[in-house]
């Protein structure tokens, strides 16, 4: 009967597991939003981060938009062909890119590069010791690591999620056009046209939950991570794995919230 039941034990023991971990990622957030409305405030290290997570993401951004874009334009294309239905091409690459491909991809490219990027640098610093000694001079960690990362990626992602919901809209018109034999005129009309306010905000809430995600798990991997190389190694692709499910999920609920009606 033992040998029968320690499957069934293990299984056991992993979901309490992952139920501890949520409850410990919760508390951490919660910690990180009672740190935002108290000072001090570290401007300098806000700045930087708006850098790091906004402006020096916007290449994979483009890059990843604009070929799926256009990906997503010669895909319609040649579905909506076999029931003569190639017109629609303007019209479900706005919607797909603005309402679920823009704000995904942004996030799972943010979860790759800035998720990866703060769990690895908060982590060499627990590593090294520098928490300690943030410590040791009188200065919160959670407010001098956690929170500038989490309020750049805040007030950055949604924008980078705009700029890559253009950017996909302009791939796959450049492909419609140029490839397509679709008018330039015509399909710029049926883009503006079909699309909706909702849509728009949709994907910019989107994108600031994303970007909460993202550097929330990024922060909780660095600051909780094990010691020595094998620590950050672990913390690192523990973060990127979590901020990926969670944002999948995230974008699940959002869009059950915003278009269920």
């Amino acid at each position: 009967m033992h040998v029968l039941t320690r499957p069934l034990a293990a299984i056991g023991a992993r979901v309490l597991a992952l139920f501890a971990m949520i409850g410990r990622v919760t508390l951490f957030f919660l910690d990180t939003l009672t740190h935002v409305v108290r000072a001090p405030f570290y401007g300098f290290e806000f700045g930087i981060q708006l850098i790091q997570i906004g402006w020096l993401s916007l290449p994979v951004v483009g890059l990843t938009a604009v070929f799926t874009g256009g990906a997503l334009a010669l895909q319609i294309y040649a579905g909506g062909a076999r029931f003569d239905a190639e017109a629609v091409v303007p019209q479900i690459v706005a919607i797909g890119m603005v309402r679920e491909l823009g704000p995904v991809l942004v996030g799972l490219m943010i979860a790759a590069r800035v998720t990866s990027s703060i769990a690895a640098e908060i982590a060499t610093m627990k590593v090294t010791e520098q928490i300690d000694a943030l410590v040791t001079l009188s200065t919160h960690p959670m407010k001098y690591l956690t929170v500038p990362r989490v309020l750049a990626a805040l007030v950055s992602v949604p924008v980078l999620v705009g700029v890559g919901d253009l950017i996909g809209v302009f791939g796959g018109y450049q492909v419609a056009t140029g490839t397509l034999g679709f008018n330039p005129a015509t399909y710029l009309k049926n883009t503006v046209d079909f699309l909706e306010p909702l849509d728009v905000v949709s994907s910019l809430v989107k994108g600031a939950v994303f970007g909460v995600i993202a550097s929330v798990m990024g922060c909780y991997a660095g600051m909780n991570s094990g010691r020595g190389a094998q620590g950050v190694g672990r913390a690192t692709k523990s973060a990127v794995e979590a901020a990926a499910v969670l944002i999948l999920a995230a974008n699940f609920l959002l869009t059950g919230v915003f278009f269920s009606l």
